[in-house]
């Protein structure tokens, strides 16, 4: 019901004919989704100081 957005039990139930390799297809586009944010934000901040090293004056 979360992933798909429907209000309601009935609505999800309705939609509910995915099957098991369609959900793991759906998860691991997520995965890789994240994991792409992530090593584009790690690699944005390699260089800079964290905000404790900042607050530490290092």
């Amino acid at each position: 019901m979360v992933r798909a957005g429907q209000s309601s039990g009935k609505a999800a139930l309705i939609y509910q004919h995915s099957d098991e390799e369609r959900q793991e297809e759906v998860a691991a586009g997520l995965d890789a989704t994240v994991r792409k944010a992530r090593a584009e934000a790690a690699k944005k901040t390699a260089d800079k100081p964290s905000g404790t090293d900042l607050a530490r004056g290092d």
